[in-house]
């Protein structure tokens, strides 16, 4: 997919590691003079619970798994400091 931006066009990536359940969404490109290149959002499959590593969309991906039928013990927001993840209603780990 390509998006526009105001000075330039920047490409999204889907990169899917389906051996190593490691799934991300990319935006690589320009804006203008400055280069743009990020993770938008990672996901990770580890020991059974899918691991948010990385969330920079408005989408609230952990309740649309929720929605999807996946129970609230088997995501892990792992943007979420472990400290901090005992609060979320979702797994520690």
């Amino acid at each position: 997919m390509l998006l526009y931006q105001s000075n330039g066009a920047i490409d999204c990536y889907t990169v899917f590691d389906t051996k190593q359940d490691h799934y991300h969404v990319m935006n690589v490109g320009w804006d203008g003079y400055r280069r743009v290149y990020g993770c938008v959002l990672l996901l990770d499959i580890m020991k059974g619970k899918i691991w948010i590593q990385q969330n920079m969309t408005e989408m609230r991906v952990a309740q649309e798994l929720v929605d999807l039928g996946v129970a609230k013990e088997d995501i892990v927001l792992g943007f979420q400091s472990p400290e901090m993840r005992e609060y979320t209603g979702y797994a520690v780990a």
